[in-house]
């Protein structure tokens, strides 16, 4: 991990609350260390310093934002049904969620049993644009184990107990661009200061993060015995404990969140 402890030059500190911190770059007259400041030659790079305090010291850190702008333009891509290539995303999610099932078309009740709410799932996306397929699909093929036992239990309670699998999906990818003020110029909060200092050590910790927070959600889900009219209840905790984790003093990287663990 690229973290340096303050030592000389300034570093403006920022508060350790998340719904209040503040999130500065390090001053560029700092230090002639291009390593360590904001100067000239790290800011080419595109890896300019900043500074956050974590463990009750001042800590350095370094953003890639060419990974953040990535990021940042993936949450700006809608949904569009008429894409070949989004169509044919459609299709693998359905391949990698029922291989042993043919699908009928991209306009089937079919989908309804994967948890969308109608059958053209195209209709669903709205706020949550095509990264929320992309987060589903990366979920289904990186955590096969964990994203079939979601998928399978469904409907074993009844659609009184259950949520719908896919909208939670889409719904999970929202909450957590909100939460990593992803539709902001710069993060505003420590939660969001620490996501984009991971996200510059691992482009993938965005959807990573989606996978812990699926089954953080579903664990809560299950414990509460919640109902569909808790969702939302369900969902604003599951933000909560996801911020608790960003923040331990222990965690570096997505791999680290102790709810990591749950995921297979």
């Amino acid at each position: 991990m690229n973290r340096r402890s303050e030592g000389g030059g300034s570093c403006i500190a920022i508060g350790t609350t998340p719904s209040t911190s503040r999130f500065f770059h390090a001053s560029a007259s700092a230090s002639s260390d291009p390593a360590t400041s904001g100067g000239p030659t790290w800011i080419r790079k595109g890896l300019p310093c900043v500074c956050f305090k974590k463990k009750g010291n001042y800590t350095r850190i370094c953003v890639n934002e060419e990974r953040l702008r990535r990021l940042k333009n993936r949450t700006k891509v809608y949904f569009d049904p008429t894409r070949l290539e989004h169509q044919e995303a459609l299709r693998v999610l359905w391949s990698s969620t029922f291989p042993d099932q043919e699908l009928d078309g991209l306009i089937s009740d079919q989908w309804k049993k994967m948890g969308w709410q109608g059958k053209d799932p195209s209709t669903d996306f709205r706020g949550a644009g095509f990264i929320s397929l992309e987060n589903l699909l990366f979920f289904a093929k990186t955590f096969s184990i964990s994203f079939q036992h979601l998928i399978k239990k469904q409907g074993a309670k009844g659609p009184a107990w259950e949520y719908p699998f896919a909208v939670a999906g889409l719904n999970i990818t929202f909450m957590l661009m909100k939460m990593l003020d992803l539709d902001a110029n710069k993060p505003r909060t420590l939660v969001s200061a620490v996501f984009v200092h991971m996200l510059s050590e691992n482009e993938w910790a965005f959807d990573l993060l989606y996978s812990v927070a699926f089954v953080i959600m579903d664990k809560k889900w299950v414990d509460k015995n919640a109902s569909y009219m808790e969702f939302n209840d369900v969902l604003k905790s599951t933000r909560a404990q996801l911020e608790e984790e960003l923040l331990l003093d222990d965690v570096f990287k997505i791999e680290d969140m102790p709810s990591y663990r749950l995921l297979h």
